[in-house]
């Protein structure tokens, strides 16, 4: 068994996709799958079911990625103690968010105190982020919901408060709060791209008994917009409303809080700036804790 074989097979599990992984390793397909073929007969049992075209990690495969991911690990690990040994401490640190707003206001301050870090940031949804920690292609990764997995440390950076976004001539704009279930006959506006924060949103509202018509789909940006002209409603976290000027109603029969969490590989080594940008990352969401609540 090779540790090259153990790439190949890591990057199958997490694209379940042979002609994917061997596009991403820049290899012939056959030849991917041959060294698939000749890891199972090593191991002497199947790491995937085939269904079609398509295959799928089974049991003892999913049991041979958790040890993957671990040796993995220990050699990147390795890898960092060697550089932070022999040559200076790397500057650059990685991280994906699964939304802009996780970030605004803070890459400044931070570049401003620390200015010879070098930030890669990438936009990905809450499962891809999950898949670059464990590979190690990120450091840090900002989710919502926070990510819950045995292989990654998580954090809470705050329970943002969801509101009522409303337009001006809207019957309960003037309105300081409200029960959700009052505008269950009206059209919804939902943000593009975003699964987790969707289903989220449409949960509230089967918490309020109802389940909400939704009429468009596009970003922040175009939803301010559709909601100034009355042609909908929404709901949208309190530091969305207040950076783009909307007019919120605080919802009172449920609990509407978005959970936004901060993630790290367990056991993984993390460079003295990844550590630092970590840090700084808690202590702003502390410190701005006003911007997120009503």
């Amino acid at each position: 068994m090779e540790l090259l074989q153990l790439k190949y097979f890591q990057t199958v599990a997490y694209t379940e996709h042979i002609s994917k992984a061997a596009e991403q390793l820049n290899i012939a397909q056959p030849s991917l799958s041959l060294t698939i073929k000749r890891l199972e007969d090593e191991l002497g049992t199947t790491l995937f079911d085939r269904k079609g075209r398509n295959i799928q990690l089974n049991a003892s495969g999913k049991i041979l990625l958790n040890h993957v991911n671990r040796i993995f690990t220990e050699i990147e690990n390795a890898r960092m103690e060697i550089q932070t040994k022999d040559m200076a401490i790397d500057h650059t640190v990685k991280i994906s968010i699964s939304n802009p707003r996780f970030l605004s206001g803070l890459i400044s301050r931070y570049i401003t105190q620390w200015p010879d870090t070098n930030i890669q940031q990438g936009l990905g949804a809450r499962n891809d982020i999950l898949a670059s920690l464990k590979k190690g292609d990120i450091d840090l990764g900002i989710a919502g919901p926070p990510i819950a997995d045995d292989e990654i440390e998580s954090c809470v950076l705050i329970n943002e408060d969801i509101v009522l976004v409303l337009p001006s001539t809207h019957k309960f704009a003037t309105k300081s709060e409200i029960s959700l279930s009052k505008v269950a006959d009206e059209s919804f506006i939902s943000l593009a791209n975003n699964e987790e924060y969707s289903f989220f949103t449409t949960e509230l509202c089967k918490k309020a008994g109802f389940t909400p018509k939704n009429i468009f789909e596009v970003d922040s940006h175009l939803l301010a917009e559709i909601i100034k002209v009355n042609q909908g409603i929404a709901l949208l976290p309190i530091s969305v409303c207040r950076k783009l000027d909307l007019i919120y109603v605080r919802i009172v029969d449920i609990n509407p809080t978005y959970p936004v969490g901060l993630s790290w590989v367990k056991d993984r080594h993390l460079t003295t700036s990844a550590q630092n940008f970590r840090d700084f990352i808690i202590a702003y969401f502390n410190d701005h804790y006003a911007l997120y609540k009503v």
